[in-house]
C-alpha cells in the first residue's frame, strides 16, 4: 500500500480542497462509530487520488472540515468512487446536510456485472479480489472507531479508499464489455434517492397497529378454538378428560382430521384446499393460517423496527435486490406490508402533513404493447380504453358493456400471466380462484389461451421470440441493456422451460425496474423546493410525504416525472400514473 498522511490541522483543508479539485476521480469513504447515521458518528473521511491517500479525522477537525471539502464531494468533478455508497451517502447526508454529487458505486457496478448471478457476493473484498486479484484485510472493519485510533485502524482506512479506483478502472472495462453502462449511470443516479428514502423513513402509527394486532390476537384465538372444534367432530379417540386433542398448526394433524371428516384431500396447502373451501372446517382453517401469517410477519415483533430517536421505520432497501433490478427491502420489510386498509392506515403522515402515493397504471402490459407492437393492445391502450375489459369483450365475442365482472376477472388474469409464462395448467387453477373454487377443463383452458394469442398475434410473436432468444444466447436483456445470463442443462426440459419463461418475463419487469429508478432521481430532484420526501417505493409506486398545504401541487409533480421517466423507456404507449392523497398509506 502507499502511503498515506492523516489529516489532523484545518490549516491544511483549503490546500487540500484544491489539490482534490484537479482531480478527475477520487476514491472516498468513510468510517464510523455505528452504522445506524441516528445513533453513529462520523469518525474518519478517507480520499484517494491517483498517487496519494489523505485520512481525516473528523473527531480532531470538527465538522468544518466537512464544508471546506464540500464543494468536492458535491461537484459534478470529481467524480466519487464509492463501495456501497448508500451508507456513506446517508452518513454524510445526516451529519453534514452534504449530497454526493457525481459518484461511481463499486458493488452496484459488480452486482451488474455478475448479471444475475445472486450466488456472488460483493463485499469490498470480494470484488477486489474477483476484479484485482488482490486481497483487502476486513478485520478492523467492527472494531472500535470512537477512542484512540491505532496504526491498523488507519491503515485499514487507507487502504479501502486507495483500492476502489483501480477497482473502478476494472469495472468499467467490464460494464463497456457486458454493454452495462446506460443501466449503471441509472442505477448510480438512483443511490442518493434512496439514501435520502431511508433516511426518512417510513411514518408509522405504534397505538393503531398495538390495536390492530391484539384485534389479530382476538380473532386468531376464536379461530383455533372454533377449528378445534370442529375438527374434533371426525376424531371418535378422546384423552381422559374426554377431550380430543388436535394441534391446528400440524399439517400432519389437520390433514388427519379432515380425511376423518370425509373430505378426500391430499394435502393442507391452500391449493389442495381450495375445492373445498365452502366446508366449515376448511373455511376456518383458511381464515386461521391467514391471521397466523398476519401475526407472524406484521404482529408485535414488527413493532421492534420502530426507530427510537425518530419514531419511523427505516427499511434497508436493496438496490439491486434481484435480477430484474427491483428493489428488496429488509429490517423491515416495508414493501412486504399487505395492501389491506386497516393495515396500511397504520402508516400515517404526522400532524399537517399528508401522503402522496403515486403508482403506475399496468405499466407491465404498457411495455409490452410496446416490445409487441401489437395492434390491439396499442389499440386500447392509445384509446384509454379498459384493457382487460376489452380482452374479455374480444375473447367472449360480447360488447364491452356487457362483459361481465367474472369475464373480466378471467382476462385480467390471462393478461399478466401469459406474459410470465403461465400455462393451461396454472390458468384453469387461477380461473377456480376467480370463480370461487369453480374450475375448468384444461382443454378449455388451452382454448382460453389459444383465443387470446389469435387476438393479439404480435403479443404471441413477441414473447416466443423473447423465450427462444433466451434458450439460444442464454441470456436478457431489458430496455436499459441490464442483463440477466442464464445457466442451465439445454438437455434438460425443465430448466429449458424455465429459462424460455424467464425470456418472457425479465425484459418486461427488468424495464419497470428501469422506469421506477428514473422515476425515483427525477422526483427526489423535483422535490427539492418543497417540504417534501421520498419514504417509500414498491416495484411501481412511490410515496411521498410532504407539508398538506403543499399536497396538491406536489401530487401534480410527482405525476408528471413519474410520466416522464416513463417515456424515456416507452415511445409510443400512453402512461399512465394513478395519484392519491391522503393522511394514510391507503389509495
Amino acid at each position: 500500500m502507499r502511503t498515506y498522511r492523516v489529516i489532523t490541522q484545518p490549516a491544511e483543508l483549503e490546500a487540500l480542497r484544491e489539490r482534490l479539485l484537479a482531480e478527475p476521480v477520487l476514491g472516498v469513504d468513510t468510517e464510523t462509530t455505528a452504522l445506524d447515521p441516528y445513533r453513529g458518528h462520523l469518525r474518519l473521511l478517507q480520499l484517494a487520488t491517483r498517487s496519494e491517500v489523505f485520512v481525516l479525522d473528523l473527531f480532531v477537525l470538527g465538522r468544518q472540515a466537512l464544508e471546506v471539502l464540500r464543494p468536492v464531494l458535491e461537484g459534478e468533478r470529481p467524480v466519487k468512487v464509492l463501495h456501497n455508497a448508500k451508507f456513506d451517502a446517508k452518513m454524510l447526508l445526516h451529519h453534514a446536510g452534504i449530497e454526493l454529487g457525481r459518484l461511481f458505486d463499486t458493488m452496484l457496478a459488480s452486482q451488474l456485472v455478475a448479471a444475475g448471478d445472486m450466488a456472488k457476493r460483493h463485499g469490498l473484498a470480494d470484488v477486489v479480489e474477483r476484479y484485482l486479484r488482490e486481497r483487502v484485510e476486513k478485520t478492523s472493519q467492527l472494531s472500535d472507531w470512537s477512542g484512540q485510533l491505532s496504526s491498523e485502524q488507519l491503515d485499514y482506512a487507507a487502504r479501502d479508499a486507495e483500492v476502489l479506483l483501480p477497482l473502478r478502472q476494472a469495472l468499467i472495462e467490464k460494464l463497456k464489455e457486458l454493454g452495462l453502462v446506460r443501466v449503471a449511470k441509472l442505477e448510480f443516479e438512483c443511490v442518493i434517492p434512496t439514501a435520502a428514502m431511508e433516511l426518512a423513513g417510513m411514518p408509522f402509527d405504534v397505538e393503531r397497529w398495538q390495536t390492530l394486532v391484539e384485534a389479530w390476537e382476538q380473532r386468531r384465538a376464536h379461530l383455533e378454538e372454533a377449528l378445534r372444534r370442529e375438527l374434533a367432530q371426525g376424531v371418535t379417540q378422546a384423552n381422559l378428560f374426554g377431550q380430543v386433542e388436535i394441534n391446528v398448526n400440524s399439517p400432519q394433524q389437520v390433514l388427519t382430521s379432515l380425511r376423518q371428516l370425509g373430505l378426500p384431500v391430499e394435502g393442507t396447502s391452500e391449493i389442495d384446499l381450495l375445492a373445498y373451501r365452502d366446508h366449515p372446517a376448511v373455511r376456518l382453517l383458511l381464515e386461521y393460517r391467514s391471521v397466523q401469517k398476519l401475526l407472524s410477519t406484521f404482529g408485535r415483533g414488527f413493532l421492534e423496527h420502530r426507530h427510537p430517536v425518530t419514531g419511523r421505520l427505516h427499511g434497508d432497501f436493496h438496490q439491486i435486490g434481484t435480477p430484474t433490478g427491483r428493489y428488496s427491502c429488509s429490517e423491515p420489510n416495508i414493501q412486504q406490508v399487505p395492501n389491506v386498509p386497516e393495515i396500511r392506515a397504520c402508516f400515517r403522515a404526522p400532524i399537517g402533513r399528508r401522503l402522496i402515493v403515486a403508482d403506475y397504471s399496468q405499466i407491465e402490459l404498457r411495455i409490452l404493447a410496446e416490445f409487441s407492437q401489437d395492434p390491439k393492445m396499442l389499440e386500447a391502450f392509445l384509446n384509454g380504453l379498459d384493457l382487460h375489459r376489452m380482452t374479455a369483450s374480444w375473447m367472449f365475442k360480447v360488447p364491452p358493456e356487457e362483459v361481465t365482472k367474472e369475464q373480466r376477472a378471467i382476462a385480467k388474469t390471462i393478461n399478466f400471466g401469459l406474459m410470465y409464462g403461465m400455462g393451461a395448467v396454472s390458468l384453469a387453477t387461477r380461473i377456480a380462484e376467480v370463480r370461487d373454487g369453480v374450475g375448468i377443463p384444461l382443454v378449455e383452458a388451452e382454448a382460453l389461451i389459444a383465443s387470446y394469442f389469435e387476438i393479439y398475434r404480435k403479443v404471441a410473436e413477441w414473447l416466443r421470440a423473447a423465450s427462444d432468444t433466451a434458450v439460444s444466447l442464454r441470456q436478457s436483456r431489458s430496455q436499459s441493456g441490464r442483463l440477466w445470463r442464464f445457466q442451465f442443462d439445454p438437455t434438460d426440459r425443465e430448466q429449458v422451460a424455465a429459462i424460455q419463461r424467464l425470456g418472457k418475463n425479465f425484459p418486461i419487469q427488468g424495464t419497470g425496474a428501469d422506469i421506477l429508478k428514473r422515476a425515483m432521481r427525477l422526483v427526489y430532484e423535483a422535490l427539492r423546493p418543497y417540504d417534501a420526501q421520498i419514504v417509500n417505493s414498491i416495484h411501481d409506486e412511490i410515496v411521498v410525504e410532504v407539508a398538506e398545504e403543499q399536497a396538491e401541487e406536489v401530487a401534480h409533480l410527482v405525476r408528471e416525472r413519474m410520466i416522464a421517466a416513463g417515456r424515456e423507456f416507452i415511445k409510443t404507449v400512453p402512461i399512465e400514473v394513478d395519484v392519491a392523497i391522503s393522511d394514510a398509506w391507503t389509495k
